[in-house]
């Protein structure tokens, strides 16, 4: 017989009712039922638990019921599906019939076996049936064992939100087994570990140190299984199993505690919500992508810094536990890329999450309540604090801004004295010394950042040392290792982030690993870091330590991480290092160099070395630890002894010198004081020399505002890292040469976080500061400070330094935003608080304009990020500079064309140098011009490459390593094509070789490197909008169908063809009405195809064909036979490949059947990039039904993996397209519910077809055949949806007067028949805005109105609100009634200026933002014209008009837009150039090209440019060809006209879209509509 487990017990309201221990099924049993007598038990779990666990209990059960002598209880069982979804009222419901069908009465126990959701659900079962009967919680997650189980609560979900309905309702028992978590995934274990931190952080600092130092204790308690019951008793039970239960009972004592002082949660039991407030926000966005406690990690990390915005926490808190949750594997920040890859990412808006907390039981009426930490493991408050949304929202804000009002004049007074952050670089020194040394050492005011958390971190990984905290974390205790270094655990990284020190001190630190067994000589050490540490060179560092003997290999770019590193310890002896790029190279190898098998020589060789007050910090600091470095005078050669470091009791970190120009820049830019301690003349670092004044303390005074000084020439190679707090400075000195500081010695800045030369230039840019580059520094030509631009968005490359620069200048330049302002993490994570609280400047959260989600890029790699560059790459010819062109400005990014690139570098052209030099040359060369670019343009440009890139194995790797985080294009071309025109082409050298064998060579290549495909060979060359579509896609602006995104009913017309070309001209007539058009890729057959796979060529030349012939996004499908398709199911392979070309040629929508491989899957979806995944399951069976579990399980797998789930069964009877409308009203309720297609197949389910809203699937009559059974035209739902009362009828008005020959009820009207709405357009003339009118507009049939001369102003007053556009107008020609906080309101808008600007980009939208335009006359529709042009970003508006009064006053109504008054026709202002846009809004009548009429402006042929493209735009309505429309045709036949009925058709088309939801069927609508327009003139 089993002996009673050894059992540690917790009280919770009097009773020891908590029981922990190791596998206690048995004792479980035993207990229940010789404790609570009962009639009956009914244990409830779900399907992910029952096939571990339930055999066990019924078989623990029924052997302790068979040993009671009295009459027997029933032990029953019930499993559920697992998840929130079940946690619901039917759920609930679902379990309560159950107990009511098994006779269940009021002595049951029932036993909750699983998760949270387990519990809470049964925990409220059990509080309601029969008005409350007993029940146990036995929690099989750490989260459930530590949190839900214990204190009560009970709940179940509602749409409105979670856990609203609910009871406090005690268990009898909480059992809590250890032993479960062993088959528990790592992350829910993670995900648990969030609670148990949060319990430390808000209670036991002792606690929350244990945590802080057994990591790897605590998850080697669940890696490795108990066999044979160990842990049962004490006598067995393992350290790390004893460690992982103290830390389960201690987290679950602070708990009970709280509970017994405050079961209902009025005060203090609001403490074990610390983390929830944002946390409970971020999960509601996030569900069920992210787990519980990883957004509670997330909400402590916010919370806890809106208490040191508050100045009640300390950074060092902060720091703490951001390194203790991340010891957990948890998320610490919204930019983990487990956040990023969520479909639900981009709705984590500060607004957003702000209106989730207000739903939250803590808070006071409107006003939000965080638990506020005041250190670790205490609170501010007994209770939840009070915070303003302000500070919550600048926490939230990945943006901000600094409050300027420059006509403070008190700020000139004050005098700051404060105190930086620890030295970055002192700090990472000392913890490699500190580590290598033997004994104790107290380091003080170290720096807590991200940098010196990897490296403390990777220390431990490498189990060179051991940390601990004193003086609530003021104080790291590091015991040294003496060099005893080993290689990490087997697949562990040492990942680095963007820490620059890190790496370089780290890939000497690792070749000091000995191994000390055969297996660990068979491992290595791996160094990595995020996409922009990959870039950055390591290559010298390397080299020198390989020279030496180490073996180093360069997994990814040849010169940068990640590195694999053996194990076979530092040789020693001579070393010779190239050190004229960095001077932390020289660092690494001097810090190691004492633990060599030699004595070190370094010999530092290859021209002036850099930053050597770096090197001589290194060495002062290596002398304190007890190593002596001697250097030969007069060269750069170094001897280091053997020795080992000896670590000195206590060691006190300097502040940060390159972090102490920033406030004392601030001082001197807004003529303020600053006195910074713990930096003088006596510093080790070669920054203090920014500013120096005593030996401990520096203090600066600025002079006035705006009367700083440009200072001329400054070598600043000793203090690099200040140059760009020296820019910021420099861009508003005055006096001297030009304004000009120029700034030497900054050449290694290039190789830093990023080309921090190029940064700062491109940024002041934008301030209006103009530059210019130097071969290592730059010049800055500083202005006025009220002259520079205001509002300037700065992009801050990841980098600190470029943060914090761009704070000092936007102290003086109003409403300056700093992007990215996390990126001070780095070295002053607590900046913006003490910007505010120290220095007294208000600092508040700027929310940026968010890309759409997410998730991939090429080759099983996450997703490029929008802001990335693209890089073109193909076969010259395919038209890689016309494409690149094109999408540079419909992206707003510069292009840079490589050739162009070269020849500027090294001052010839592609074809001498290859004469000069090779064809191996010139490829190195090529090479390195890459990684040159991607370097200093790796964010925001458009790069096209040569051609033969591919070439070389160095180049192609550059490629593929930059596709992992950014766009590389391959633009495709018909090879005929490319030899036709290459065979003209002459400024580049011959191929040498026939150019089909070229590209056959290199296809290969292109299609390795590329993460994306352009197809360009759409009759010669890609259209214009095709491009644009294409760039926009990959970069986050995707053409996803807007209907989906706002709720609205949506359709996609699904092809049929075999062969989609001969029907191209039938697709504006197929596409009708629709949202998509879907490409059944199954059923596809090229002519001469003998399988039913179609080839990866053919469908690309598919969908190519179908993007020519329509703009409408695309919904790719491969349909298997098993689904009711033809692709098949044998071929998942051939089908995965297909889709992932799909994701290359970046189509819109991708349909994944979800009965495929999990794991094809999320590998597809991990690649996805802004695409979106249809996870859709058919049942052809017809046994499916909508009210069973198989549905709501295959629901909750296609939520888990797409972004759209499509469920399609089969209807026999008319009931069951209730049951399906039922399982869609209840998954539409669930919170965060994704959108859903959900169909029923055959006649009996065309209901379904009507009533679904999401991208329902129509046929089409010119269709070969329908695709489904059932299947209906858009047009057949439209009159049903009508029949049903779905659609009721709509009257619309044109009002205005004359108004009889109007083309408008032409227009909608043919618009509403094709479509098959059943409204109608009708005219009503009236003298006047009267009773008529608004007897009209109230009416409820009233749908809107067109509104003309001369009602356009009259009208306003009876609208409740304008649109920016009419407001700034002055003018409404469009109303529709829109509900607005319940409400019905009349909204007025002004789509004059939508016709013209759509007249413009469509005819010719290669002319982007144009150069110039030019407005004829000053009336309203001259203020639509201008409001258009404004909104294409024309850089110069021309306004001519007769009566210069008028249009004086047109210039002063736009006086942020660059409005030029003309006197002329015939010629331009000296400054600015011919137009390229022609706007004329006065009469036909009121012009000629008569030189002799006075009546009318003369029209001369100067007015075009006749070598350009552009666009004339005549408003006039009549006659077609008015006199500019002519003189266009006969002098610049270049130009595309545009006839006033054109524009008319153009703001038509936007009515009909605005009122109906539906694009306008343009091609039949403008064929009536001109037809009339022709015949009545």
């Amino acid at each position: 017989m089993d002996t009673a487990p050894d059992i540690l017990k917790v009280s919770i309201l009097g009773r020891e009712s908590i029981h922990c221990g190791f596998h206690l099924i048995p004792y479980i049993a035993r207990t229940v039922l010789t404790t609570l007598s009962a009639s009956v038990y009914v244990l409830v779990t779900d399907t992910n638990v029952a096939p571990f666990y339930l055999a066990a209990f019924e078989e623990a059960f029924g052997a302790e019921i068979n040993k009671l002598s009295s009459v027997k209880p029933r032990f029953l069982s019930r499993v559920i599906l697992p998840g929130e979804t079940t946690k619901s009222r039917e759920g609930k419901a679902d379990i309560e019939d159950f107990l009511l069908l098994e006779r269940c009465t009021r002595d049951t126990v029932i036993l909750a076996l699983g998760g949270g959701v387990i519990g809470d659900l049964v925990g409220f079962v059990a509080a309601t049936f029969m008005r409350g009967v007993r029940f146990v919680q036995i929690p099989t997650t750490l989260l459930a064992m530590v949190d839900s189980s214990v204190g009560g609560k009970t709940a179940i979900d509602t749409p409105a939100g979670k856990n609203l309905i609910g009871a406090f309702w005690q268990p009898e028992y909480v059992f809590i087994d250890a032993a479960f978590l062993e088959t528990l995934p790592e992350r829910e274990f993670s995900n648990g570990m969030a609670e148990v931190v949060k319990t430390a952080a808000i209670w036991d600092e002792n606690e929350f140190t244990s945590l802080e130092t057994n990591a790897p204790l605590i998850y080697n308690a669940i890696r490795t299984p108990s066999t044979g019951y160990a842990g049962r008793h004490i006598s067995t039970r393992s350290t790390s199993q004893s460690l992982l239960l103290s830390v389960i009972r201690g987290s679950i004592y602070v708990k009970a505690h709280i509970v017994t002082i405050d079961e209902r949660e009025t005060g203090l039991r609001n403490l074990v919500n610390f983390g929830h407030t944002i946390g409970h926000a971020i999960e509601a966005v996030l569900t069920p992508h992210m787990l519980h406690g990883e957004c509670v990690s997330i909400g402590m990390i916010f919370e806890a810094e809106v208490a040191r915005g508050m100045g009640i926490l300390k950074q060092v808190a902060v720091g703490r536990l951001v390194r203790c949750l991340r010891g957990y594997g948890l998320p610490v920040s919204l930019a983990d890329q487990r956040v990023s890859r969520c479909p639900g990412a981009r709705s984590l808006g500060v607004d957003r999450l702000l209106d989730i907390m207000r739903v939250d039981k803590k808070n006071s009426g409107p006003q939000k309540k965080v638990v506020i930490l005041s250190r670790i493991g205490a609170t501010y408050e007994q209770k939840a604090t009070a915070v303003a949304d302000a500070l919550i929202a600048k926490v939230l804000s990945e943006a901000v801004t600094v409050k300027v009002d420059l006509s403070d004049t008190s700020l000139g007074t004050q005098h700051v004295k404060m105190a930086t952050p620890g030295s970055k670089s002192i700090s990472n020194r000392a913890l490699v010394l500190a580590a290598l040394a033997q004994g104790t050492c107290r380091l003080k005011n170290l720096l807590h950042s991200d940098d010196t958390q990897v490296m403390m971190a990777a220390l431990q990984e490498l189990k060179g040392a051991s940390f601990a905290w004193e003086d609530g974390g003021e104080t790291l205790v590091v015991t040294g290792g003496a060099g005893a270094l080993q290689v990490p655990t087997a697949g562990k990284e040492l990942y680095l982030g963007n820490a620059g020190t890190a790496a370089r001190f780290l890939t000497t630190v690792c070749s000091l690993v000995s191994s000390t067994t055969a297996s660990d000589a068979r491992t290595t050490t791996v160094i990595t870091g995020n996409a922009r540490m990959k870039q950055r060179p390591i290559g010298p560092l390397v080299d020198a330590l390989r020279a030496n003997g180490s073996e180093i290999a360069y997994i990814e770019s040849e010169g940068c991480l990640p590195l694999s590193i053996a194990p076979k310890g530092l040789q020693g002896g001579v070393i010779r290092l190239a050190a004229s790029v960095s001077s932390q190279y020289v660092s690494s190898i001097l810090l190691c160099a004492p633990y060599a098998r030699e004595a070190v020589t370094l010999e530092l060789v290859g021209g002036a070395v850099i930053s050597q007050p770096y090197i001589d910090m290194t060495i002062a600091m290596m002398r304190t630890f007890g190593v002596s470095v001697t250097r030969d005078p007069g060269t750069d050669v170094y001897r280091i002894p053997q020795g080992t470091y000896v670590n000195p009791a206590q060691y006190a970190i300097e502040s940060d010198a390159s972090s102490a120009t920033y406030p004392l820049a601030i001082a001197a830019i807004t003529g303020t004081t600053c006195t910074l301690q713990n930096i003088g003349s006596e510093s080790l670092q070669g920054d203090a020399r920014f500013a120096v004044d005593t030996a401990n303390e520096t203090t600066v005074t600025g002079p006035k505002r705006g009367e700083l000084k440009a200072i001329g020439e400054v070598d600043m190679e000793p203090m690099t890292d200040a140059f760009l707090t020296a820019c910021a400075l420099a861009a508003v000195a005055q006096s001297g040469e030009g304004n000009t500081t120029r700034i030497v010695g900054i050449a290694n800045q290039r190789v830093k976080e990023c080309n921090r030369i190029r940064a700062m230039i491109d940024q002041l840019a934008k301030f209006g500061v103009q530059t210019k580059e130097l071969d290592d520094g730059l010049e800055v030509y500083g202005r006025p400070f009220n002259s520079l631009t205001r509002g300037a968005s700065v992009h801050c490359y990841d980098d600190h330094r470029v943060a914090m620069a761009f704070s000092v200048l936007g102290t003086v330049i109003p409403d300056t935003i700093i992007e990215e302002k996390r990126c001070v993490e780095k070295t002053w994570p607590n900046w913006w608080d003490d910007l505010e609280n120290k220095i007294g400047l208000k600092v508040e959260g700027i929310e940026l304009p968010r890309a759409e989600s997410s998730t991939a890029a090429s080759s099983g790699t996450h997703s490029p990020a929008a802001s990335a560059s693209v890089i073109l790459i193909g076969m010259r010819g395919s038209g890689k500079t016309h494409v690149g062109t094109l999408a540079s400005t419909a992206l707003s990014r510069p292009f840079i064309d490589a050739d162009a690139y070269f020849e500027s570098k090294h001052n010839m052209g592609v074809r001498e140098f290859v004469h000069t030099n090779g064809w191996p040359a010139f490829r190195a060369a090529e090479t390195e011009n890459l990684k040159e670019l991607i370097q200093a343009a790796g964010t925001g440009h458009v790069i096209s490459m040569g051609g033969g890139i591919v070439e070389t194995p160095q180049a192609r790797d550059v490629l593929k390593n930059y596709a992992k985080t950014g766009l590389v294009v391959h633009v495709l071309r018909d090879i005929e094509e490319i030899v036709s025109y290459l065979g003209e082409e002459t400024a580049r050298p011959a191929y040498g070789e026939p150019i089909a064998e070229v590209f056959k060579r290199r296809e290969p290549w292109f299609a390795e490197c590329a993460n994306y495909d352009f197809i360009n060979h759409i009759n010669g060359e890609a259209t214009d909008g095709e491009i644009l579509r294409f760039f926009r896609h990959i970069t986050g602006q995707p053409n996803l169908a807007e209907n989906v995104a706002a709720g609205k009913r949506s359709y996609f017309v699904s092809l049929t063809y075999p062969d989609v070309t001969p029907a191209l001209r039938h697709i504006p007539d197929l596409t009708t009405g629709v949202d998509a058009v879907e490409l059944r890729v199954d059923l596809l057959r090229a002519p001469d195809a003998l399988g039913a796979i179609p080839s990866q060529t053919y469908v690309a030349a598919q969908v190519a064909a179908l993007r020519g012939a329509t703009s409408l996004p695309i919904v790719f499908t491969v349909r298997t036979i098993g689904q009711g398709g033809a692709f098949p199911d044998n071929a998942e392979r051939e089908a995965f490949e297909l889709l992932g070309l799909a994701l290359r040629l970046g189509v819109e929508y991708i349909d994944v059947e979800i009965s495929a491989s999990e794991k094809l899957i999320k590998e597809l979806a991990a690649r996805k990039g802004f695409s979106q995944i249809i996870a859709s399951w058919h049942d052809w069976s017809g046994k499916m039904k909508w009210k069973e579990d198989v549905v709501r399980s295959k629901y909750a797998l296609a939520s888990q993996l797409g972004d759209i789930v499509k469920i399609v069964g089969k209807a026999d009877t008319l009931q069951d397209n209730f049951a399906l409308y039922d399982f869609v009203a209840k998954a539409n309720a669930q919170p965060g519910a994704k959108s859903i297609i959900a169909i029923n197949m055959g006649v009996e389910g065309q209901m379904s077809r009507i009533l679904n809203r999401t991208l329902s699937p129509v046929t089409h009559p010119l269709l070969p055949s329908k695709a489904a059974p059932g299947q209906l035209s858009f047009a057949q739902i439209q009159k049903a949806l009508n029949l049903l009362g779905q659609l009721p009828a709509r009257r619309y008005f044109l009002f205005g007067t004359p108004i009889a020959h109007s083309m408008s009820p032409t227009l909608h009207n043919t618009g509403f028949e094709v479509l098959g709405l059943p409204h109608s357009y009708e005219l009503l003339e009236t003298a006047n805005v009267g009773e008529e009118i608004k007897a009209t507009l109230a009416a409820p049939e009233f749908g809107g109105a067109s509104v003309t001369i001369p009602f356009k102003l009259d009208v306003i007053p009876l609208l409740d609100k304008l649109s920016p556009a009419a407001e700034a107008i002055g003018a409404v020609n469009t109303i529709t009634p829109v509900i607005e906080g319940g409400n019905r309101i009349l909204y007025g808008d002004n789509t004059d200026w939508l016709g013209i600007r759509e007249s413009i980009r469509s005819r010719a939208p290669s002319i982007g933002a144009p150069a110039a335009a030019l407005v004829i006359g000053a009336g309203g529709t001259a203020r639509a014209a201008i409001f258009a042009l404004q909104s294409l970003g024309a850089q110069r508006i021309y306004l001519f008009n007769r009566t210069a009064s008028k249009a004086q006053a047109l210039v002063d109504a736009f006086p942020d837009t660059p409005v030029k008054l003309i006197k002329t026709l015939d010629a331009w202002p000296v400054e600015g150039p011919a137009p390229t846009v022609i706007v004329s809004t006065v009469p036909a009548s009121a012009t000629t090209t008569d030189g002799t009429s006075t009546n009318a402006v003369l029209l001369p042929l100067a007015l075009f440019d006749a070598t350009a493209n552009g666009v004339v735009v005549d408003m006039a309505y009549k006659p077609a060809e008015t006199p500019l429309l002519m003189l266009a045709k006969s002098a610049a036949p270049k130009w595309a006209r545009v006839m006033g009925v054109e524009v008319l058709l153009e703001q038509g088309y936007v009515q009909f879209e605005t009122w109906t939801g539906r694009s306008c069927p343009k091609h039949v609508v403008s064929k009536f509509v001109l037809e009339k327009y022709f015949s009545a003139t």
